[in-house]
């Protein structure tokens, strides 16, 4: 559900990192997931930095690549290829574009069917009209009411068929299209978390949004910083983060405006509308995937149905910041 992805965290303090390691380093990569992703972590060399920030870009390409519905790669089977020929017969592809499947399965059941990966072919008119209406705000202009209507019939993930043996993936039906964008990001910066902790280091990813420590500084946790969707130069508030995961879905990064009203990214799968509940959804739990995927399917949820399932789930909280600025949290949160 997030096409393109916004920054909707941002690290409070320049940000301290593995114990044994003297020097903090930062660096930043621009073309993944059509954002702008900041790893920080410690090493006692530039060069010993840049070879860990080497297999991060490496890791998180490898997830860019296999989750990219525009582009297909030499010698690599990736959602795209699935999408055109997925309903022809089953297309063989990479362990870890299964895995992930899989997961983004369990992640649609846990919300409430909200963050719907077999949406793409909705999302692909809403994505049209959003890149035209940018480019020529003018002419901006809604997806035809129809059109949405009829790729809507097309949106169900049972007829996605995951064969884990074979690593196989099967379209049931011809005109679904997988979209994987509201928790493809989140899923591979936990990979790269994953990474990190296996070599015993501490660092912050940051993933347009979605950040995920790992450890925590020398002296306290990371500090991080939820942005205000009102005012997104300032901060609401900060939190410290250790080995644990902050995702934002909100609505004032991506959007664009026809006839004076703004349409943003984060569309409702019943109503096939920008939700209008909430200006932001923060989660903050272990699993960078599992937070990605929430803050979207909780974007979609009423909240007393959020709340519900927020408390239900063990180390996760959540806040609502509602459209007039009013604040609504998950009971643990304040004790964050």
């Amino acid at each position: 559900m997030k096409r393109i992805f916004a920054w909707l965290l941002l690290p409070l303090l320049l940000l301290s990192g593995c114990c044994t390691a003297p020097k903090r380093f930062q660096t930043q990569f621009f073309d993944l997931f059509d954002t702008v992703t900041t790893f920080t972590s410690y090493a006692s060399s530039q060069e010993e930095f840049q070879a860990r920030a080497d297999r991060v870009y490496s890791l998180l390409k490898e997830y860019h690549q296999l989750c990219d519905i525009y582009h297909e790669y030499p010698g690599r089977n990736n959602l795209k290829t699935i999408n055109d020929r997925g309903s022809v017969e089953p297309v063989q592809t990479d362990e870890r574009l299964i895995q992930l499947l899989i997961f983004s399965r369990e992640m649609y059941q846990e919300t409430e069917q909200q963050m719907n990966p077999a949406m793409g072919s909705v999302l692909e008119l809403w994505h049209a009209c959003r890149e035209a209406g940018t480019i020529h705000p003018e002419q901006a202009v809604l997806p035809d009411p129809a059109a949405l209507e009829q790729a809507a019939e097309h949106m169900d993930f049972s007829h996605v068929w995951i064969d884990p043996e074979a690593s196989t993936v099967f379209l049931e039906d011809p005109a679904l299209r997988l979209d994987l964008s509201a928790v493809a990001k989140g899923y591979a910066a936990e990979q790269a978390a994953l990474l990190l902790e296996a070599e015993g280091c501490a660092g912050l990813l940051n993933l347009g949004g979605n950040v995920r420590a790992v450890g925590r500084r020398p002296d306290a946790p990371w500090q991080v910083g939820v942005q205000d969707p009102f005012q997104p130069e300032e901060l609401l508030e900060a939190l410290p983060l250790e080995d644990a995961s902050l995702v934002t879905s909100g609505t004032y990064q991506r959007y664009y405006v026809v006839d004076g009203v703004r349409y943003h990214h984060l569309i409702d799968p019943d109503t096939l509308m920008p939700g209008r509940d909430y200006a932001s959804v923060t989660v903050r739990c272990r699993d960078s995937g599992r937070g990605d995927a929430l803050s979207s399917g909780l974007f979609c949820l009423s909240l007393e149905e959020g709340l519900r399932l927020v408390e239900g789930l063990p180390d996760t909280e959540a806040l609502w910041i509602l459209p007039d600025g009013s604040r609504v949290s998950s009971s643990g949160w304040q004790g964050l």
